[in-house]
């Protein structure tokens, strides 16, 4: 009595193929790994240009309309100057005094921002009434582009209305 045996197992063209759908399998788990990995920080440089943007911002806001804008802002000015930005950040008075700021590292009226010594801060202020519906004299668009470090630009833009 013969008695034929059943061989259980995989063939080579069965483990060869097997071994590429793994390879293939692998290779585009790892690929979104490494894709997610390298954005893992995305959101702590967003926030931290979020909060020097508003630094800024608050900064700037903080200031006159113009150089010819009275105390208390009434009766509004009649004009709509932007200058470049010269001389010590303490004499700045007015909104358009900042035009031009371009800082690395940032830093305030107060003094400089130990943790921001890598990004770029770029200032940018124009008479734009039209863009809002108003004269051309009475409003202004405020840019602050915060750079972080290998990453790029981030524009954040604000309008100051001449009161």
């Amino acid at each position: 009595m013969s008695r034929v045996l059943k061989h259980k197992g995989m063939t080579l063209v069965e483990m060869v193929i097997s071994i590429v759908l793994i390879s293939i399998a692998i290779t585009a788990v790892l690929s979104a790994f490494s894709t997610s990995m390298g954005r893992s920080s995305d959101p702590l440089w967003k926030s931290k240009s979020l909060k020097l943007a508003q630094l800024y911002l608050d900064e700037i806001l903080s200031k006159k309309y113009d150089s010819s804008t009275p105390l208390g802002g009434i009766p509004a000015t009649t004009s709509c100057s932007v200058a470049s930005s010269v001389g010590n950040r303490a004499t700045f008075d007015d909104v358009g005094d900042f035009n031009g700021v371009n800082d690395s590292p940032p830093e305030l009226v107060s003094g400089a921002l130990a943790d921001y010594a890598n990004y770029r801060v770029q200032v940018s202020v124009s008479c734009v009434g039209g863009e809002v519906g108003l004269a051309s004299n009475n409003a202004k668009r405020i840019t602050v582009t915060i750079t972080p470090p290998n990453q790029s630009p981030m524009p954040f833009s604000v309008y100051r209305g001449n009161f």
